[in-house]
């Protein structure tokens, strides 16, 4: 009775881990049009966003990415100042950053929080509108994640 259970343990391990591998397969040759978009405020949504990003990444791998934006907009703008940046942040954008992330900032939302690009942390592009963004990268057949 034990080696029954026992194989068949083993073989739901096995399937597990056929099933982990087949969500993305190194036989899946199409490269990845991703954009994560984010519109709330605090660190604590920008770090589990950055980390849902980084997963995606460690997942697929930078070489399966054609492109890889972080649309950011509205109360989200304040967490990405330069000088109030919280350290586990900064080392998650970092390394994104590093890696290829594009990061864009609404103007609009600049503008109307009384704030220059130039406060934000460095290396993200200005984008006139964040919702415009949106919907340019989707129709350009981005794949759209909202955490």
């Amino acid at each position: 009775m034990r080696a029954r259970i026992l194989a068949a343990l083993v073989a739901l391990l096995a399937l597990g881990a056929w099933a982990a591998e087949a969500t993305h397969s190194k036989e899946y040759a199409k490269k990845h049009k991703i954009f994560y978009h984010l519109n709330e405020a605090g660190n604590a949504k920008a770090i589990a966003v950055l980390t849902n990003i980084q997963n995606h990444v460690d997942t697929v791998g930078w070489q399966n990415i054609e492109a890889l934006e972080l649309v950011v907009h509205g109360p989200t703008l304040k967490t990405f100042l330069a000088k109030d940046l919280d350290p586990e942040v900064r080392g998650k954008l970092e390394k994104l950053m590093a890696g290829g992330l594009r990061i864009d900032a609404c103007q609009i939302t600049l503008g109307r929080q009384h704030l220059e690009a130039r406060d934000l942390v460095e290396g993200l592009t200005a984008v006139p509108s964040g919702v415009v963004r949106v919907m340019e990268l989707q129709e350009l057949g981005y794949a759209y994640v909202k955490p």
